[in-house]
């Protein structure tokens, strides 16, 4: 069937700006090296004239500088043409990447809002004011049982006055056990004398006598 009716032509892609900058650039990038090119030319012609006398010779190098001048000249054109280019399509692409992405939030905002509409069909708000009236009779519930639990059994009613007199009697007798006198007159009675208690005794001349009344006699 090729042999045919032959094959058709492939699609060629449509323009893509991010490629067309691209080129721009390049080309902007080899015009570029060619002004270098052409600055390092002038300079080396101005040096030549610098070093010649006026006259002929001067004249045909000063006519092959003014030449490439000429071409440096153009070239910054086309450079700034190139770079107007470049501009003009960043800022397109800029716009148009802008829009895409508005519309893909937008998009995105609406399938939110699609859902939060589904989840909100299946909240009910009285459902939920049921449950926390639920709950709060359930707390009061748990507050009765606990005070039922913590009443006391059996205990006798007491008036508060007797109370009162038996706290202020117990703290008269208190008072009374931790009185420290006893230590004082402990302190007031006579010392023990020291020593080890000896008969020995002396007469009115201070002379050491024995039990019958005789001088004693000193161990030697």
């Amino acid at each position: 069937m090729n042999r045919i009716f032959g094959r058709g032509k492939p699609k060629t892609p449509p323009p893509n700006l991010s490629d067309c900058i691209g080129n721009v650039d390049a080309r902007a990038e080899s015009i570029d090296k060619k002004i270098g090119r052409l600055d390092a030319e002038l300079l080396k012609y101005k040096d030549q004239m610098k070093k010649m006398r006026d006259g002929p010779s001067k004249n045909m190098v000063k006519q092959k500088a003014m030449r490439v001048l000429k071409q440096k000249r153009m070239y910054e054109g086309q450079r700034e043409q190139l770079a107007q280019q470049s501009f003009n399509m960043e800022q397109a692409n800029y716009t148009i990447q802008t829009l895409k992405d508005t519309k893909t939030t937008v998009d995105a905002m609406k399938i939110g809002a699609k859902e939060m509409k589904r989840a909100y069909k299946d909240v009910k708000l009285d459902q939920i004011d049921d449950l926390q009236d639920q709950l709060e009779d359930m707390m009061e519930d748990a507050s009765e049982v606990q005070e039922a639990l913590s009443r006391s059994y059996g205990t006798p009613e007491i008036d508060e006055d007797d109370l009162e007199a038996e706290l202020d009697a117990l703290g008269d007798e208190l008072l009374l056990d931790d009185d420290s006198s006893y230590l004082d007159e402990a302190s007031a009675a006579p010392s023990i004398p020291e020593g080890i208690p000896s008969d020995s005794k002396t007469n009115k001349d201070g002379v050491l006598v024995d039990e019958f009344g005789l001088p004693q006699i000193p161990a030697t």
